[in-house]
């Protein structure tokens, strides 16, 4: 069973200004259910305004509930904040909460949109309004739900936002799995940052994740993975670098549910990046990632 959260406002209606794609999050759903695969959806409620100004600054959260952002904070964003893009992108930010609370009582469990790891404190940038991964994992230490959170970005760009508004939190671990020539120009520092030469293919990504990643469960010792499942690391992708195959991101996706189930430690997945002239095509990839990784969870079982 794939446990996905979605909600209708996911699917925004486009800003008057701005190129991001919102059609495809209607589109991933559309997918997940004519896959056959078995489904149960959640609707998540609207993220709380005070756990954001937990992360981000006050001013910039009053900005985006007023859906009266400064100019030059849009234009890092990419689009306009409307008060449709604020009541989205607090249920998106929701939506990874309910996902991290599924995955604890499921294992595995997938948002259908965020993983929004550009966001910085006082703005939002490339396409990231609010950053979902930051929130969820500050929320979850608050609440004594998880002592320790480890955030896994294999977005082709680097979790530059996340990062910065974890940096310095000795309880959250930051790996990121990142193009190095990709947006953004000026990386933050995260914990651990692999960065990947043009063109890296399914044999060399594959290794550099497999190398790293179990040396940080080993030394971290996280409760709980927060996911952020990015499929523009594919060779078609519009604006990735790297040249994953369909196949090289399922094997991604299992490797890292399975290295994170095989010690009991649950999963919960945020959609990321995904670009393309065909949103059915990119939402498929996004679609078959998330089946990949509930198949994984699937193969460890609790001892009876």
């Amino acid at each position: 069973m794939l446990h996905v959260v979605h909600h209708v406002d996911y699917m925004a209606p486009p800003p008057e200004r701005g190129s991001f794609r919102f059609d495809k999050y209607m589109l991933v759903m559309s997918a997940l259910r004519d896959s056959g695969y078995p489904l149960c959806e959640h609707a998540p409620p609207p993220c709380p305004r005070e756990w954001l100004e937990a992360v981000h600054c006050p001013d910039y959260v009053a900005e985006v509930f007023a859906a009266n952002v400064p100019r030059e904070k849009e234009r890092r964003i990419g689009f306009p904040v409307t008060a449709r893009i604020r009541d989205r992108v607090r249920h998106t930010n929701g939506g990874t909460w309910m996902a991290a609370r599924l995955a604890m009582r499921h294992g595995y469990a997938a948002n259908s949109a965020a993983g929004s790891h550009h966001a910085l404190y006082d703005t939002g940038a490339g396409y990231c309004v609010f950053n979902d991964l930051a929130v969820t994992a500050n929320r979850l230490i608050a609440e004594g739900l998880a002592r320790r959170v480890l955030i896994v970005d294999c977005d082709v760009h680097q979790g530059d936002g996340t990062a910065s508004l974890t940096a310095g939190r000795d309880e959250v671990f930051t790996l990121s799995l990142h193009a190095e020539k990709n947006f953004p120009v000026r990386k933050a520092r995260s914990s651990l940052d692999i960065a990947l030469g043009d063109g890296t293919t399914d044999a060399g990504y594959l290794a550099a994740l497999a190398e790293a990643l179990p040396a940080v469960f080993d030394t971290f010792g996280p409760d709980i993975v927060l996911y952020q499942a990015g499929v523009d690391v594919h060779q078609d992708d519009k604006l990735g670098r790297l040249a994953l195959t369909d196949e090289g991101i399922a094997a991604r996706d299992a490797l890292v549910v399975g290295e994170s189930r095989r010690r009991g430690v649950p999963v919960a997945s945020a959609l990321g990046g995904g670009y393309g002239d065909d949103p059915a095509m990119v939402a498929a990839r996004h679609a078959h990632s998330m089946i990949a990784c509930a198949s994984e969870n699937a193969r460890w079982k609790p001892p009876i």
